[in-house]
């Protein structure tokens, strides 16, 4: 690990202002990614600006009837909140397939959300990445690939984003909230927050460099049966090959985001009208697109059939 300088910023606007007047400096919460990344020097900042002992830490209820979830909540506090546990069930699920319990009880809302692609090649740098280095080029291109995604991908890059809690809050269309070094906020929709890599894999979110996040909104509670599945190569503390998150109607429509397939959470919106006809006609719809290497083309018929068996525990 490279050397490096620290300091404990006093409010998020601090922070915020700190990091982006330094293009090498970088925000420190839990660190159960950034500091695996410094170990490797897959990452090397130069700076780390402490913030987890900053405000944004509690759950709270919204005028509107939603539920805004601070920035620094740690996972377990997320996923065993009570409010969390009965409304949004999908959420309180997703965060408990991932990572192991001490992972959890450090990991925060906003580092979850920020977590880099597990892609081995990004992590090995002695292999080429054009996430890793930009214009160095992809060794999964043509290398090993069965992790990797099978839709969304570029010609630039084929990583897929690793994380469960993120593809929860896709499917109810949760808000990230943010503040700039000029104090400015923005709401951005969970949605659009992170960008498929195109030409430019390095980005994985629209946020600026030195924008904090200072909370996530989940809408009002949406009803209807609420499921997480995740398929692994093994029961825990691994990656999805194919995860679901799905709510469910009685009458057979809902929502459905996928894991483990593209370099964000995936959901298509339009191809939910298939869903009252069934998994295979929904899945052809949402992977109308795909291109999957012949190591990852499982992936599709695996997600086609996790879907299935969501809708039929819904409906047993």
């Amino acid at each position: 690990m490279k050397s490096f300088t620290y300091e404990r910023a006093g409010t998020p606007a601090d922070a915020a202002r700190i990091v982006a007047s330094n293009p090498d400096a970088r925000f420190l919460a839990g660190g159960t990614n950034l500091l695996d990344l410094m170990k490797l020097e897959v990452e090397t900042p130069t700076h780390l600006v402490d913030v987890q002992d900053l405000k944004p830490d509690r759950i709270e209820p919204t005028d509107a009837g939603a539920l805004r979830i601070g920035a620094f909540v740690s996972n377990t506090a997320l996923a065993s909140d009570e409010r969390v546990r009965r409304d949004y069930g999908v959420l309180s699920r997703a965060i408990v397939a991932g990572a192991s319990g001490q992972l959890r009880n450090k990991a925060t809302t906003a580092g979850n959300l920020l977590q880099r692609t597990r892609c081995p090649y990004f992590y090995d740098t002695n292999q080429p990445c054009n996430k890793r280095k930009p214009g160095s080029g992809c060794a999964a291109i043509g290398g090993y690939s069965r992790q990797l995604a099978v839709i969304g991908s570029s010609e630039s890059c084929i990583a897929t984003y690793p994380g469960d809690m993120a593809v929860a809050m896709r499917v109810l269309d949760a808000t990230v909230e943010t503040v700039k070094a000029d104090g400015k906020t923005r709401s951005i929709p969970i949605g659009t927050f992170h960008t498929l890599p195109g030409s430019t894999p390095e980005r994985d979110n629209v946020l600026d460099h030195g924008e904090l996040i200072t909370a996530v909104t989940l809408p009002r509670p949406i009803g209807g049966a609420h499921v997480y599945r995740k398929v692994r190569d093994r029961a825990s503390y691994a990656f999805a090959l194919v995860s679901v998150a799905a709510i469910v109607q009685r009458d057979g429509s809902g929502r459905v985001a996928f894991g483990g397939v593209a370099h964000r959470p995936w959901r298509v919106e339009a191809a939910e009208a298939a869903m009252p006809r069934g998994a295979v006609e929904m899945a052809k719809a949402v992977f109308a697109d795909a291109r999957p290497t012949d190591d990852n083309a499982f992936k599709i018929p695996l997600a086609t059939r996790t879907l299935a068996a969501v809708i039929a525990e819904v409906k047993a």
